[in-house]
């Protein structure tokens, strides 16, 4: 799972936000049928284990970053002009891509979309490649779904308040706020609301 995670957080990086960001000047991302794709020019995502652009469709596994934006005709740009807490890989690193795990990787994704549209269908829901995570924020308080990280190493759901250390309680179990794997939700809208409840009580 992490190595297929850091693979498609690279890509996520280098062959969709940073060319997004030169033409399009934003580097958000979004979810999308099989994976997560750009908001805006260049039209560019990612299906399970390839990277689509147009019609054409190019394996990421076994080839570097630069051998797949060469097939697909995108050029790798990095992120480093724009934050400085990405994951620092460059266009030449090789990908490594399972498709259980990717497949896992975008139910997670597509789930925690359906969530947070249930829980706030007026809030844009936000691909970020920058800790590569899905998320929304409301009344200072940040929702989201992570494909795993050096915190927990599998897909979850938290609920971030902006001043977690005025909220205690057993839901509140990680030093941000809430962190649960999503095999342990569930009803992912319903954990939501419950965050947003026990955060609006202090």
């Amino acid at each position: 799972m992490q190595t297929t995670r850091l693979s498609l957080h690279a890509v996520a990086e280098l062959l969709l936000a940073g060319p997004q960001h030169v033409v399009s000047g934003t580097i958000r991302l979004r979810v999308t049928p099989g994976g997560f794709g750009t908001v805006a020019e260049p039209s560019v995502r990612v299906e399970g284990t390839s990277l689509v652009v147009g019609g054409w469709a190019v394996p990421l596994d076994g080839r570097t970053i630069a051998e797949v934006g060469a097939g697909a005709g995108v050029v790798p740009h990095s992120l480093d002009d724009v934050y400085s807490g990405g994951w620092g890989l460059t266009a030449e690193h090789p990908l490594r891509l399972d498709p259980a795990a990717a497949a896992e990787i975008a139910e997670g994704f597509r789930a925690g979309a359906e969530a947070m549209t249930a829980f706030a269908p007026d809030l844009d829901r936000v691909l970020w490649p920058e800790h590569f995570d899905l998320g929304i924020t409301r009344d200072e308080v940040n929702y989201g779904v992570s494909p795993g990280d050096d915190f927990l190493g599998v897909p979850y759901a938290y609920v971030g308040p902006w001043r977690p250390d005025q909220h205690t309680g057993p839901f509140w179990n990680a030093p941000f706020g809430a962190a649960h794997p999503l095999s342990e939700i569930p009803d992912l809208a319903a954990f939501f609301a419950e965050g947003a409840a026990l955060a609006a009580q202090g």
